[in-house]
């Protein structure tokens, strides 16, 4: 059950996060069910400030623009605060080592013995975590954000970054 943010914590979140529908691929149901469970899980629970700026909520539209990630962030009241665009190149590696194992995983639910099933769930996080903790690096000194968000975050962009 989570509550609603009060005081400084409600100014320091993400209200709303919206993806570009031109740089989302088309995609299978796995992917789609963890794209819309990271939108959801990211409003009910996140920490994003971005830097220099204390007066949120937030917006966030995520959208994919000349190879390079673009966060457009707005407050809640659609003012403008920051645009910042990340290099892809960083992420290749981790992205397709993650779709790699979800593949496997989603392929072994079916099929597989608990053990294995398990064994890839724990590597599918621990490559999960490492694209999380390379978002927050690329995000320092631009948008500061705890681990849960930046995980969520990391779905998303991996929804974002496979467009074909």
């Amino acid at each position: 059950m989570s509550r609603a943010p009060s005081g400084k914590a409600k100014s320091r979140r993400l209200a709303a996060v919206t993806l570009d529908e031109k740089s989302i691929a088309q995609s299978n149901p796995n992917i789609e069910h963890e794209r819309k469970v990271a939108i959801h899980d990211l409003l009910e629970q996140n920490s994003f400030v971005p830097d220099g700026h204390e007066d949120g909520p937030y917006k966030l539209h995520l959208s994919i623009a000349e190879n390079r990630l673009r966060f457009d962030i707005a407050t809640a009241n659609d003012a403008h605060v920051a645009t910042h665009l990340l290099s892809l190149t960083p992420f290749r590696r981790i992205v397709k080592d993650y779709f790699m194992v979800c593949d496997s995983y989603y392929q072994a639910i079916r099929t597989a013995t608990p053990d294995r099933i398990e064994a890839l769930d724990m590597g599918r996080r621990a490559i999960h975590d490492e694209g999380s903790r390379l978002l927050t690096e690329r995000l320092k000194g631009k948008v500061t954000v705890d681990f849960a968000t930046a995980r969520r975050l990391f779905t998303l962009i991996c929804a974002l970054h496979w467009k074909g």
